[in-house]
């Protein structure tokens, strides 16, 4: 009654519990997010205060060389000796004057400078006009450089004219020989000309005078308010890692909020700024912020559901456990008889492997008794030979004629030789061969199984298209690779034999090696082909006559088994009926070539290329 107490009420305490982990998981988690914002904030602004550096810089010295290039021109003209010719005449005339203001429209043109001018220093130092190109008549924003470079000093001004212009004013004094100024040169820049040649800039660049006033920027609105340039109106800044982000009301196209970067530009009398947008840099440190938070996320919930699953797996575990022992006693039994009944399937196979050797071995016997006939043949003649070149000899001897007792001698051992390699063949091939793979050469185990089919070939008729080669060697073993050549042919005597109408039909085997990886060995005849490839590989199946005596139909499935041994493959096809050639079948043995170095030559003997 206890145990079913506690069980009813622990159900709605669990769930607190979970409840509780929950939540707090759930704040935790945007806790991290809040974190990982902040930190990804200020790494996204140091990695945005190094670009718009990289900018500010950029676009501090585009403007600088910019302005200097007008600066070195009024300094060149100071000196140019048309110039000094103009200024230091006692009374000029029409001559230098014209070449002076054509040298001046020459090099503005050039240059693209406003105007360029050359005053004096009379009228109180304000300078009177000598020559000009561009503009007839001195701004009035120039006339405190022109006086500077009356003081003997280069004059620097900027100012926006009566028109909206925005002027640069560079004034070069020229100095009498030895002496205080005389005149001056100026060069006057339009600085919405020197801005229209400027790159695209993601960002806002501006210039400011002393007075925050804007007067160059590569945003028109910067400039053009109003007709006239400004401050910048800001509405709120903020101090963040030591960067500063400000808000401002300057219109759509400047970014806000935006971080500030400043750069002095004492030369030209300047400060650079810029304004880059920070809402990528948010909307990255967002994603980042985002992408940990979902994590944490789906880490906490794997954690929960990782706990949920283990406290039921707990459970089911305790209910597991009593199945298990009740099953384990059942398994022990059933993996008693499990090993009981592989030892017997391995009885089995040995018993299995010792069939097929012993099929193998019966039929190797039964093609020596399908050959017996014609090796009787084979050995019979040589024997009456003998017997017909002994009686011979003796005759010769008899007759005091030792010469030609000595060839019948000769032919006698011949014949001799060529039994016992017969003999020796049929030793060898009657043999029980262990089932290793060695390296074989394939010529010379064609050459033996010719040897013992030779009766039978001759006394079917059929003509041999074989040449000996240079030795190839293969992986297989020499006894059971001639147990399958033997097979093939004897087939395919069999088969021109059996569709033989007339004695006169072209009967013939072609035996031909190819060499390589894997090795090719082709044996094809000009018999009726084969009914139905798919099934001459299969155990009993033959298509000579119920109750022949030639065989069961094992021959090309004892066949197929040995190829497989040794590794390689074997199949059999229908040649086509082309013209001279006959149709036919054709049987091709695929065999790993042996990684043999001492494959030589061999030694060129009879052409097997005969009628038998």
């Amino acid at each position: 009654m206890t145990t079913k107490t506690a069980l009813s009420e622990d159900p709605p305490a669990s769930l607190r519990h979970r409840l509780f982990w929950a939540l707090g998981g759930v704040l935790a988690v945007a806790l991290l997010g809040l974190v990982v914002f902040a930190l990804s904030v200020r790494a996204e602004l140091d990695q945005a205060s190094a670009r718009g550096s990289s900018d500010l810089a950029l676009a501090a010295d585009r403007l600088t060389t910019g302005l200097q290039r007008y600066r070195e021109l009024a300094v060149f003209l100071s000196d140019h000796p048309t110039v000094l010719a103009l200024v230091f005449a006692q009374s000029p005339g029409e001559s230098p004057k014209q070449a002076t203001s054509d040298l001046l429209r020459g090099l503005a043109d050039k240059t693209g400078a406003h105007s360029i001018m050359v005053v004096d220093g009379a009228e109180g130092g304000d300078g009177q006009m000598l020559a000009a190109a561009g503009e007839d008549r001195l701004p009035t924003g120039s006339r405190a450089a022109v006086r500077r470079a009356m003081d003997g000093a280069l004059g620097v001004a900027h100012f926006v004219d009566l028109e909206g212009r925005r002027r640069y004013v560079f004034a070069a004094p020229v100095f009498t020989p030895g002496g205080p100024a005389k005149g001056a040169v100026v060069v006057n820049v339009d600085i919405g000309l020197l801005e229209w040649g400027w790159p695209t800039e993601a960002s806002a660049i501006y210039f400011t005078d002393q007075y925050g006033v804007v007067f160059v920027s590569n945003r028109s609105e910067l400039v053009l308010r109003g007709g006239s340039a400004g401050p910048l109106p800001i509405t709120h800044t903020y101090n963040v890692s030591g960067h500063d982000i400000w808000r401002h009301e300057a219109g759509p196209y400047i970014p806000s909020p935006a971080l500030h970067l400043t750069r002095p530009l004492p030369v030209v009398g300047l400060e650079a700024e810029l304004l880059m947008d920070l809402r990528p840099v948010l909307s990255m440190a967002g994603l980042q912020a985002g992408m940990a938070s979902a994590l944490a996320l789906v880490f906490a919930a794997f954690l929960f559901f990782a706990m949920e699953r283990r406290r039921t797996l707990a459970e089911a575990n305790a209910r597991l456990e009593a199945r298990v022992a009740a099953r384990t006693e059942a398994l022990e039994l059933a993996n008693r008889e499990l090993q009981h009944e592989v030892h017997e399937r391995h009885e089995a196979e040995a018993r299995l492997k010792r069939a097929q050797a012993d099929l193998v071995q019966a039929g190797k016997l039964s093609a020596l008794g399908e050959m017996s006939a014609g090796i009787s043949h084979e050995l019979n003649q040589p024997l009456m030979a003998i017997r017909s070149f002994a009686e011979n000899a003796q005759a010769f001897l008899e007759r005091e004629n030792p010469q030609k007792a000595a060839d019948n001698l000769g032919r006698i051992s011949e014949l001799a030789r060529r039994m016992g390699r017969i003999i020796k063949n049929l030793r060898a091939f009657a043999r029980q061969e262990p089932e290793t793979i060695t390296d074989v050469e394939l010529t010379s185990v064609i050459e033996a199984a010719l040897e013992m089919t030779q009766a039978k070939i001759s006394n079917a008729g059929v003509t041999l298209d074989w040449t000996p080669g240079a030795q190839i060697w293969v992986r297989g073993g020499e006894v059971r690779l001639q147990q399958v050549v033997m097979n093939l042919l004897s087939n395919a005597v069999d088969a021109m034999k059996t569709s033989s109408e007339t004695e006169e039909e072209d009967k013939r085997i072609e035996i031909r090696l190819t060499p390589g990886d894997p090795t090719r060995l082709t044996i094809a005849d000009t018999g009726p082909g084969i009914s139905e490839p798919e099934k001459i590989f299969d155990p009993f199946y033959t298509t000579k006559e119920v109750g022949a005596s030639e065989g069961m139909g094992l021959g090309l499935s004892i066949s197929y088994g040995l190829v497989q041994s040794f590794g390689g493959r074997i199949r059999g096809e229908n040649r086509p009926d082309q013209s001279g050639t006959g149709g036919g079948a054709v049987f091709t043995i695929e065999l790993q070539p042996a990684q043999r170095n001492d494959a030589q030559p061999k030694p060129p003997g009879e052409s097997l290329d005969a009628t038998y």
